[in-house]
C-alpha cells in the first residue's frame, strides 16, 4: 500500500524503514548502515539524478537525518546540500519570449537603469537590479518572469534565503519556527526534518516489553484522517499496530486537549486577552517575529505535554513518546518546559515506516478501543476547535456570557496567523482570543501526514462524536487529581 503523495515522501519513508529495521535488531553499525543505500538504489539505471551514485549519496545524507541530525544544530529542519542543486537561480530573468518591441517598455520602467537593449534584446544587469518587479509588469509580453524557488515562497517568515556563491538553500535558525513548510514544498527533498526514530525504538526495545518501564504512546487526534482513503484501516486497528510496535498501551493527546482548554478559558477568563499554546510552530512565530505579544501567549502546556505530565505524575517512571503529523513538536519536546515529560516524538510518517519494518499489517489487526478524551478535545485537530472547546469550557467554569465572553480567531494556516498578529501587535484587534494554527486546516494539515491531499473534517468530527464522555470535566475527573478545579 502506497499512503504517500509524492516520491520525495516515498525515498524518506524508504530511508526510515531501513533504518528502523536494524533499530529494532540493535543492528545500527556503521557497515550495516552503509548497504543501506544500494537497498535503496540497487544498481541499473538512476531514476531520480544524474547517476546512481547521487542518489545513494543522497541517501546516505538522509540516513544521518534519521540518525537524529547535525548534533550541533538545534533547528529541527536541515538542507540537504548534495541534494539542492536543481532549481533555478533566484531572481527576475529575461526569457525567449522577448520579442525585441522597440517600444521598451521594461527599460522604460526601470528605476536603476538595469535593463540595457544588446542586439534587440533586452538584458538585465544583476548588479544594478533591485528586484522590485516593475519590468515585469511592464511587459506586453510576459518575457520577463521572477523565479522563486518553492522552499523561498513556502517559509512566510522568511527563514530561508539562497547563498549566491553555490546557490543552496540556507536556513537562519534565529527566524526559522520548524514549521516544516519547505519540507514538504522542495520538489527535490533537499530540505528534511530530523528524525527521532532510532531514539523512539531505543526506549521501546530497553524497556524489555514494558517489564523495566511502561511506554506509553501519546497519539495526536489528527491520526483520524491519516488512512482516509482505506476505509478497511480504522483508527481502532491502528492503535492495535502502535500497541504492537512495543507501547504498552495508548493514550489520546486528546484528553490532554480536554485539560488545555480548561485551563486555558480560566486563563483567557483572568486575563482578558489570550493566544492560544497548542500549535508549537505558532508559539515560535509569536516568540521570533512578534515578541510584544509573547506574554499574551497562554502559560498553559499543550495538549502534548499535559497529557505526558499526568502520565509521568501517575507513573513516575514511564516514558512517553509523542506521535503526530508535526515537525514543531520535535523542537517544542527539547523545550526546558517540555523536556521532563515528553521523552521522544515521532511522525505519521515514521509510525508508518515502523510499522511496515515491523512487517505489520495494519488491515489484518484487530480492533482496539480508544475513550480516553471527549468531543472537544478530539476535535482540536481541525481549525476552529479550540476554540470551540475553550467556549465549552467557560459554560463549564460557570463562566458566564455576562461575566466574560470569548471572542475568539481562528487563524487557519500561517497567511491568516500572520495578519492576525499584525493587528494584535498594534492593538487593532477586536477579537480577545487567538487559536493560532500554522498549518492549514489545522494539525490534519500536518507538514508530516501521510498524505498531503484535501483532508474530510468529517473524520475528525465523526471521531469526536463517538467519544463517551460528552463535557470536558466528565473526560478530566478520570484523572488523578482531587478537584480538577485545582489542575495546573
Amino acid at each position: 500500500m502506497n499512503f504517500f503523495d509524492t516520491d520525495v515522501q516515498e525515498l524518506k519513508y524508504n530511508v526510515l524503514k531501513q533504518v528502523a529495521k536494524l533499530a529494532y535488531k540493535d543492528e545500527l553499525t556503521t557497515g550495516k548502515l552503509l548497504e543501506i543505500p544500494e537497498i535503496i538504489v540497487p544498481d541499473g539505471e538512476a531514476k531520480m539524478r544524474c547517476c546512481i551514485y547521487k542518489e545513494r549519496a543522497i541517501v546516505n545524507e538522509r540516513i544521518k537525518l534519521a540518525l537524529g541530525g547535525d548534533p550541533d544544530t538545534a533547528n529541527m529542519v536541515e538542507v540537504l546540500k548534495i541534494a539542492c542543486d536543481e532549481c533555478p537561480v533566484d531572481g527576475i530573468q529575461v526569457t525567449q519570449s522577448c520579442r525585441g518591441c522597440i517600444a521598451h517598455r521594461c527599460q522604460n520602467a526601470c528605476p536603476k537603469d538595469a535593463i540595457r537593449i544588446i542586439d534587440r534584446k533586452a538584458v538585465i544587469d544583476k548588479e544594478k537590479c533591485i528586484e522590485c518587479g516593475r519590468c515585469l509588469a511592464a511587459c506586453p509580453y510576459s518575457a520577463i518572469t521572477k523565479n522563486v524557488r518553492p522552499c523561498v515562497k513556502a517559509c512566510i517568515p522568511k527563514a530561508i534565503s539562497i547563498n549566491q556563491s553555490n546557490h543552496k538553500a540556507v536556513i537562519n535558525e534565529e527566524k526559522c519556527i520548524s514549521c516544516g513548510a519547505c519540507v514538504y514544498q522542495c520538489p527535490f527533498g533537499a530540505i528534511v526534518d530530523k528524525s527521532f526514530i532510532t531514539n523512539a525504538i531505543k526506549i521501546i526495545r530497553e524497556s524489555e516489553n514494558n517489564t523495566k518501564y511502561k511506554v506509553y504512546a501519546v497519539i495526536a487526534p489528527s491520526l483520524a484522517s491519516q488512512y482516509s482513503s482505506i476505509p478497511e484501516i480504522t483508527m481502532g486497528k491502528v492503535v492495535s499496530a502502535i500497541k504492537k510496535l512495543g507501547f504498552h498501551t495508548v493514550v489520546e493527546a486528546a484528553l490532554g486537549a480536554d485539560v488545555t482548554a480548561y485551563l486555558e478559558a480560566k486563563e483567557l477568563a483572568d486575563k482578558g486577552f489570550l493566544t492560544s499554546s497548542c500549535c508549537p510552530a505558532f508559539v515560535s512565530y509569536i516568540e521570533k517575529h512578534f515578541p510584544k505579544i509573547k506574554e499574551n501567549v497562554s502559560h498553559n502546556l499543550s495538549p502534548m505535554a499535559q497529557i505526558s505530565k499526568i502520565i509521568k505524575e501517575n507513573d513516575p517512571d514511564a516514558k512517553t513518546i509523542f506521535i503526530g503529523p508535526c515537525i514543531a513538536k520535535k523542537a517544542e519536546t527539547k523545550k526546558e518546559s517540555v523536556a521532563p515529560y515528553v521523552d521522544c516524538t515521532i511522525t505519521f510518517e515514521e509510525m508508518q515506516a515502523m510499522f511496515d519494518s515491523m512487517e505489520i499489517d495494519l488491515i489484518a489487526m484487530e480492533e482496539s478501543s480508544l475513550d480516553n478524551a471527549s468531543y472537544f478535545g478530539r476535535i482540536f485537530a481541525h481549525c476552529g476547535g479550540l476554540s470551540e472547546a475553550v467556549n465549552q469550557a467557560l459554560k463549564e467554569h460557570g463562566i458566564s456570557e455576562e461575566e466574560f465572553k470569548c471572542i475568539p480567531v481562528s487563524c487557519n494556516g500561517i497567511n491568516e496567523c500572520k495578519t492576525t498578529l499584525l493587528k494584535a501587535s498594534k492593538g487593532l484587534l477586536s477579537e480577545n482570543f487567538i487559536e493560532g494554527m500554522i498549518c492549514n486546516g489545522g494539525c490534519i494539515g500536518g507538514p508530516a501526514c501521510l498524505s498531503h491531499s484535501p483532508k474530510d473534517l468529517s473524520l475528525v468530527k465523526s471521531y469526536g462524536k463517538q467519544a463517551i464522555d460528552k463535557t470536558i470535566k466528565t473526560s478530566i475527573s478520570a484523572l488523578n487529581s482531587e478537584d480538577i478545579d485545582n489542575l495546573k
